[in-house]
């Protein structure tokens, strides 16, 4: 059946719209005023490439940049391959209680708010009253005392395990895809004599690259969005240690009043959030069809 251009037009114009007004003025609202040397209460004057340059002669933005690019990759592979694993599990053991109960468990913490979660967090790790040094000091080490969030040579780590409850949405995405594949592909491959391991690499794995090309390409942006849960956990400290580039923005528009300078960080993060998609797309091979 043909449809016609002008409801076509008219069912996309609303999303277009939106796109137009809301997202594309907003971007080159940042691309034009990062040549700017924008402070509130004072004029706005045209500054060229200043900003540019000088971010990458701050030291706070380039442990930003490092730190994002660090978790970026933690969180598109490890983080990732969490949740794979455990769709894996999830799909082996789909008719057993424990395993949709277990699904359900694994998805509690992405219900919560990140500030929620950053405090549930922060509690965890809590030197004081916080499970994991209790657990430390009852495997024999007594003395054990660290404030994970705290201490220069942990709170990276800690803060990493933070974006850990990721990883349910990466196995309801996996979960999602299998079963949307027919049972009869699994099924002739148990009558050859396939083992669940045999089954998992060359059948399901393969099937769910799409799946896990999305997941990958989620996890990768999410990076560049996280702030709620390092304000609620580290502020970006101790020092700049925990320092990402949406904190850096967002202390360098509202606390040093340097907008033109925080929005050429902005322009920064959206071209790394496009690259790290076109990466994904290309290693992944999302455009290729799966099943033929």
């Amino acid at each position: 059946m043909k449809i016609k251009r002008h409801w076509l037009l008219l069912f996309l114009s609303p999303g277009l719209a939106l796109f137009l007004f809301v997202y594309f003025a907003s971007i080159v609202s940042v691309v034009g005023t990062s040549f700017t040397d924008w402070r509130i209460g004072q004029e706005m004057r045209l500054s060229g490439l200043r900003n540019y340059l000088s971010l990458f002669q701050s030291a706070s933005f380039l442990k930003a940049l490092g730190n994002n690019i660090i978790w970026i990759l933690l969180q598109s592979t490890i983080h990732v391959a969490v949740g794979v694993l455990f769709c894996l599990i999830i799909a082996w053991k789909k008719n057993k209680w424990y395993a949709k109960a277990s699904q359900t468990l694994f998805m509690l913490p992405n219900m919560l708010s990140s500030a929620a979660l950053g405090m549930l967090f922060y509690n965890i790790f809590n030197p004081m009253y916080g499970p994991v040094n209790k657990v430390i000091k009852a495997l024999g080490n007594a003395d054990f005392n660290i404030n994970w969030f705290a201490n220069a040579d942990t709170a990276f780590f800690a803060v990493t395990v933070t974006w850990l409850p990721f990883a349910a949405i990466v196995a309801i995405l996996g979960a999602a895809e299998l079963s949307a594949i027919p049972d009869d592909i699994f099924e002739a491959a148990y009558i050859d004599g396939a083992t669940e391991l045999q089954t998992n690499l060359y059948i399901k794995l393969p099937l769910l690259k799409n799946a896990i090309g999305t997941a990958t390409i989620l996890a990768a942006t999410s990076m560049l969005q996280k702030l709620d849960i390092l304000v609620m956990t580290t502020n970006g400290g101790p020092g700049i240690a925990t320092m990402n580039l949406p904190l850096f923005i967002y202390n360098t528009a509202m606390r040093d009043n340097n907008f033109g300078l925080s929005n050429a960080c902005a322009v920064l993060l959206i071209i790394i959030g496009l690259i790290s998609i076109g990466v994904v797309n290309k290693l992944y091979r999302m455009n290729d069809a799966v099943l033929s």
